[in-house]
Parts: C-alpha cells; structure tokens; sequence
C-alpha cells in the first residue's frame, strides 16, 4: 500500500513540475516593458566578407558553386582587424544614449563570429584567431549596455554542404522547423551563444524561428526576442503609431555592413528626428553601424554618433521612459509622455537653424494640452536666464492656459556651436498639464512666428 503512494506522489510531482508546465510563447511582459523603456540601439553589422564591401552575406544566394566555394575558403584568410577596439565602440554607443547593443554572432552566410564547435567556418579560424563575440559583449556589459545577439537561422554555409540551394525562404529546407538536421545545427549554435557569455538580454532572430525561440527561452526565459516576435520593421518608420512594443531598424548609409564606395549618409539631424519620432510613437530605434575590415567604425558614422550624443546630452529626458500621448505631434512639434505621467515633452523639430534661431524667441501654441495655474514649462539642457553676450535680454518662458490650448513663448538660448547654426530639436519640459481629449484633428498650426 505504501509503495502504491509513493508511486502515486512521484507520478503526481512529475505530472505537475513536468508535462503540467507551459512552454513559454511569448516575451514575459515586465521585460518587454524593460525593453520599451531602453528606446535606443546600436545595431552592428560585421561578416567575413566586409574586405570585399559587399553587401553582406547575400552575394552567396544564387551564386555559383564556384564563387561559394571561393568565400568559404579564401574569405577568411582576409579577416584580420587589428584596429579592432570593442571598448572604443561601447564608449562611443555609452555617449551618444544607446542602451543595447545587438551584434550579428551569425549572419545568413553561416560565418560565426563566435568560438563555435558546430562549423569549422568561424573566426577562431582567421588570422585574428580570437572570440569577436565575447570581447564585444564584454567591452558593452562593462559600460551598463544590454546585450542583444543577431542570429540567423538559414544558413548558407550550412546549406552549401548539404547540397541545398542557397536561397531564402524559397525551400522547405530553408526553415529549421521543416529540416530537423538544420534544426539541430541552429539549436547547438543558440546553446553556445546563450550560456557561454553571461545573460543575454535580448536576441534578434532573422529568419523563421519556429522551434528556437521556445528553445531559446528554455534557456532564458527572460531573454527578450525582438525580430520574430516583435513588429521590426527595416528601414522603415510607421506612418501611425503601433501596437508597442515594436522597433525600427536603420543604416546610416545606403548597406548594413561598411560599404566603402557609393554610400551617401544621413544627416545627423536625420537621425535625431528618426528618434523622436519612433519614440513619439512607441518603438524603438536601433541604428546601425558597419566597422570597416580593420576594426574601426569609419569616421562618418563616428561623427554621426557625436552629434547624436551632442543633443542627447541635453535632451536624453524626452527619450528615455516614455510612452506615446494620444496624439502624438502637431506639425513639426511631437510629443512624448514620462512613465509615471508627471511631465510631457513637446519636442519642437526644425527643418534648418533658421526656423528658430539660436537667441531668438518663439511663440507657440499646443492645442492638445490644456494647462492651469500649476504648469511649469523649461527648455531641457537651457536655464532661460541669460544669451551668451546679449545684455539686457529677456530668456524666461513664459506660459498661458488658454481656451485654444497652452501658449509657450520661449528662447532657444543654448549653444552648441561656435556658428550657432545647431539646427536640432529644442525640448520643452511640461510639468502640471494634461492632454486634451476632446480635441479631433490631429495636427493643428502650432507655431507663431515670434519676436527676432
């Protein structure tokens, strides 16, 4: 009888800390909200082929056998970048306000830039000889970055030895769930990258992940997936705010990876505005930098970077722990609301320096928010007490809760260039207002041309 019970208890254990557990399918919800609150990334794009310029990875799909062959075999004898200083990078993403940092551990070509058991295709076997992987992470974990892995589940390298053609998406054999061998391969390589680096934070899946998210999230259920689970879209900003959490992907320039030739890139006063408008609306904004074949981050994206920081500096407030207002901009002027709701942010965007002057004062009128006799409005990173070298100038703000909506006259009063043509977003700091709920048109003029 006793022997009985006992089977029955074991049974019973088994039964509920076993086959009663539930596979987890999606992102635990205090860590997409973690994520959310992060709102800007570095996205990093290095592969074997960066000394040729070429786009990367995809230069394998369709190929012929011989030029697959060639890139697999003389490719990583090219790999070598002794100007390679992970540390440089993480202080440079620290400065400009990135909180993650998402590195491809493995692109489509199936190139690891990981020490790796599962393919001899790695960069422990090139000259450099040395785990890129795991001085990356730690040179970004060191600054307080989160750490985001790219992972691709096809793999070219993987399917040129198994005689599958190279292609994406394009045959059953290029989904892990439908080619249990390629399965297998992709699930040894997420082991690795997963428990042989410290917590990973977050991991962006390129491709089909039916089967490795959950194998993933085995292994770290708090790991948070973006691609393949989150909307993500590339090169592309939503015309209307979505569902959160989502994130935006960008390059600086026309390729992901360091395209040496024919590579115009955006202003840095682009950039800032893709900012604010992602967190206007509730994404993320994960920008892209491609290091060149030796290591560094070309100069371009470096002084990109810099202006970035330059305005995040001050600015960083109206970007980070924010969450969407209903409607979200009024003409050139987009708004952002603090977590806990105390402040909204309006961010007043110009298209050049001369739509509002450095010295000069502005009057606006933002009629989706409604004031009163507690509001407080400052400029963020401005005291609005003095212009550098003008005597006897007025710099306050002033305010008026009105019918039509809170009036603001203001002065854009801080510099940051000796030219005083810094032509990027004033921030304006309001505490004690409340949105407007009755208001039905989305965008409204906003601005009135002030005093010179």
């Amino acid at each position: 009888m006793k022997l009985k019970s006992y089977l029955f208890i074991g049974f019973f254990c088994l039964a509920f800390y076993g086959f009663g557990q539930k596979q987890q399918t999606n992102n635990l919800p205090n860590r997409v909200n973690w994520f959310q609150d992060l709102g800007f990334g570095m996205f990093i794009h290095w592969n074997v082929d960066v000394s040729l310029g070429a786009v990367i990875s995809h230069s394998m799909a369709g190929a012929s056998t011989e030029y697959v062959n060639k890139y697999i075999a003389e490719l990583p004898k090219f790999f070598n970048p002794q100007k390679f200083n992970p540390q440089e990078w993480a202080k440079l993403a620290k400065l400009a306000g990135m909180k993650y940092v998402v590195f491809t551990t493995k692109h489509h070509s199936g190139f690891c830039m990981f020490n790796t058991k599962t393919t001899p295709f790695n960069v422990m076997n090139t000259p450099f000889g040395r785990d890129i992987t795991k001085e990356v992470i730690d040179a970004f974990r060191q600054q307080g970055i989160a750490i985001g892995i790219y992972f691709s589940p096809e793999d070219f390298y993987f399917f040129h030895k198994n005689n599958i053609p190279i292609g994406r998406l394009q045959l059953p054999q290029h989904f892990p769930a439908k080619n249990p061998s390629l399965m297998d391969y992709d699930k040894k390589q997420l082991q690795e990258l997963l428990t042989n680096y410290g917590k990973i934070d977050i991991l962006f899946i390129d491709g089909p992940g039916d089967g490795l998210r959950e194998y993933a999230w085995s292994l770290n259920p708090e790991l948070v997936i973006t691609r393949d689970i989150m909307t993500t879209p590339e090169q592309n900003t939503p015309d209307e705010p979505m569902p959160r959490p989502w994130e935006a992907c960008y390059t600086m320039g026309t390729d992901w990876q360091y395209k040496p030739t024919n590579d115009p890139h955006k202003s840095g006063t682009e950039i800032i505005n893709m900012l604010v408008e992602m967190r206007a609306k509730g994404g993320n904004f994960l920008l892209n930098v491609g290091p060149k074949q030796d290591g560094e981050i070309q100069i371009e994206q470096q002084a990109l970077l810099q202006e970035v920081a330059l305005w995040n500096f001050a600015n960083a407030e109206a970007i980070y722990a924010v969450k969407p207002l209903p409607v979200v901009r009024e003409d050139n002027i987009w708004y952002t609301q603090s977590n806990d709701e105390k402040y909204i942010y309006a961010i007043v965007q110009r298209n050049t320096p001369n739509d509002w002057k450095y010295g000069t004062r502005k009057n606006l009128v933002l009629t989706h928010l409604e004031g009163n006799a507690n509001t407080k409005v400052s400029i963020l990173g401005y005291k609005s007490e003095l212009v550098e070298y003008k005597n006897g100038f007025d710099a306050s703000t002033y305010l008026a809760p009105t019918s039509i909506g809170l009036v603001i006259s203001a002065v854009n009063g801080q510099r940051f260039y000796t030219n005083n043509q810094w032509g990027n977003a004033v921030v304006l700091k309001i505490e004690n207002a409340k949105f407007r709920k009755n208001i039905t048109s989305k965008t409204s003029q906003s601005t009135i041309d002030g005093a010179k």
